[in-house]
């Protein structure tokens, strides 16, 4: 399973992680974040050890949701040293999302 991240944690977990991060921005009642969900949880199973795969509810957590811009849900953001270097707007399909940390491993 996807660590949940929180306004709290997000700086912790996030912009100090030293491996890459995979973050999808999401809500209970999006229904495209739900087809997310189940693929974001195989990533972050596939990549334990190697990444920190986590999800945001934007509904309870807005503030780096509003810093980074995410207008659209879900939205996953790929952070390597605290900076963005990836971003996904949409559903996407899995090798999305390994390629884009397999390019930084």
């Amino acid at each position: 399973m996807a660590l949940e991240i929180t306004d709290a944690t997000f700086d912790e977990v996030v912009l100090k992680s030293d491996k890459p991060v995979v973050v999808d921005f999401w809500a209970a009642w999006c229904g495209p974040c739900r087809m997310v969900g189940p693929i974001i949880d195989e990533v972050s199973a596939e990549y334990e050890g190697k990444a920190v795969v986590g999800k945001v509810d934007v509904d309870a957590n807005q503030e780096f949701a509003a810093k980074y811009g995410v207008r659209n849900i879900p939205t996953v953001l790929v952070f390597k040293d605290g900076e963005i270097v990836s971003r996904q707007v949409g559903v996407s399909p899995k090798n999305v999302y390994t390629e884009a940390i397999d390019a930084l491993l």
